[in-house]
């Protein structure tokens, strides 16, 4: 098994997320087999792993999934590497309002050590009382290093090295600030990585300017060997000739899921509605998975081939579902930003409208009775801008609560063997 870290900050915007990118990139630059994974249910960062790496990465998510699913999956990712690196969520302890789901509950649970990457921009002295703070709020977590990120000169990191000397805390390294080494975002996070004109030679210049100051054998040293598990899928496959929508309107999908359906045996093809592509023609069940298909609407409402393929699909009683994204599609028509209406496939009796943003965000449990083939009692995530335009009463797919277990109310839509939702299932 590979040795492993967790990448963790006081604070979401610290940097983490560059770091760490900017690590993997060192890293297997220098010939290691380098995996990564990142935690909670976030869909975009995992994608610019995968381009550093060259590896798949895998969601952890220690509110939505079970320490035996998140150990198999540590596993699973560290299984053919040297060393595995897990991008932490928000600040370290931050989670859900109730229950698990911190990035501190997920080290503690695979016995990693953290490394705190600290924005430095706007402290001094202090940072010696916010390491200690962090290092000791739960004495069974191991924070054995710092980054120090952001710093304004040559003094301001000698002043910040002094006020940590007394700890025996290892201070890894202290990178420079630079605003010119940023990712461009939108409403749902980072521009994807597909998106990304030039990607590796950003993640290069990332090297260069972020891993060059950081001690990587240091960092090396302090890493921990991942949990040994046996395999366990969480979900069963949909059916066992799926076929998945892959393009850059449907590319919220999970690769633990897509791995777990392999293992059991299930044979997966892709097609991409964007280039007008139909379903696989033998497929058993259909996924439209989430993604941003409101930046898309013009090109999907032509997309007479794909939505054929849908209608046809439906015709012969195969299983179609939608999440997010993919549930907008199957509706009958998507109102994009600018008020402009545009015929989907009109399998379900909905509406929705990009028109009148609203955030909606957060954990979800979620019960259904049956119509799709994954356990009765399901979690997952939401998180979109749309909402329903209009909707004809129809059976409700899930009964949804949040994460505080406050009732929802009915959640998606099903008609006949054609369901979907705003949810994204995670386990």
């Amino acid at each position: 098994m590979a040795d492993g870290l967790v990448i963790a900050a006081p604070a979401s915007g610290s940097g983490k997320t560059l770091v760490t990118l900017a690590l993997l990139r060192a890293l297997a630059r220098k010939g290691i087999a380098v995996a990564s994974a990142k935690i909670g249910p976030d869909y975009i960062d995992p994608k610019f792993h995968e381009a550093a790496t060259g590896r798949p990465c895998f969601n952890l998510d220690a509110w939505a999934m079970s320490p035996s699913l998140i150990a198999s999956l540590a596993a699973e990712t560290g299984s053919d590497a040297e060393f595995t690196l897990i991008e932490g969520v928000m600040g370290l302890f931050d989670g859900p309002e109730s229950g698990r789901g911190s990035t501190a509950d997920l080290a503690e649970d695979l016995a990693l050590p953290v490394i705190l990457i600290i924005d430095c921009s706007h402290q001094a002295q202090s940072i010696a009382a916010l390491v200690a703070g962090f290092r000791t709020y739960r004495p069974a977590l191991d924070v054995p290093g710092v980054i120090l990120n952001r710093i304004a000169s040559a003094r301001h990191e000698n002043i910040l090295r002094m006020a940590l000397a007394p700890s025996d805390v290892a201070v890894l390294g202290a990178i420079p600030r630079n605003t010119a080494l940023t990712l461009p975002s939108r409403h749902l996070g980072l521009v994807q990585a597909s998106e990304h004109g030039d990607l590796l030679g950003f993640l290069d210049r990332a090297v260069g300017c972020v891993a060059s100051h950081v001690d990587i054998d240091g960092l090396l040293r302090l890493a921990k060997p991942l949990p040994k598990a046996s395999a366990q899928p969480a979900l069963p496959p949909l059916g066992q000739r799926m076929a998945i929508a892959r393009d850059e309107a449907f590319a919220f999908l999970y690769p633990h899921l897509l791995s777990g359906w392999r293992r059991q045996g299930a044979d997966l093809s892709f097609f991409s509605p964007l280039a007008n592509e139909a379903p696989a023609a033998d497929a058993d069940a259909i996924y439209l998975p989430g993604g941003y298909p409101e930046l898309h609407a013009e090109r999907l409402s032509h997309a007479d081939g794909f939505r054929a393929g849908l209608r046809g699909a439906a015709d012969k009683g195969r299983l179609i579902y939608g999440e997010c994204g993919g549930y907008m599609v199957l509706g009958r028509s998507l109102i994009d930003a600018e008020g402009k209406e545009h015929p989907m496939s009109g399998l379900l009796p909905v509406t929705t409208s990009f028109a009148r943003r609203k955030l909606h965000l957060g954990y979800r449990s979620l019960k259904h009775d049956g119509a799709l083939p994954f356990p009765p009692l399901l979690r997952g995530h939401e998180f979109h801008y749309s909402t329903i335009e209009k909707q004809e009463v129809e059976l409700p797919l899930f009964h949804a609560e949040d994460a505080a277990a406050r009732d929802l109310g009915p959640m998606g839509l099903r008609h006949n063997r054609i369901m979907g939702s705003y949810a994204h299932v995670i386990a």
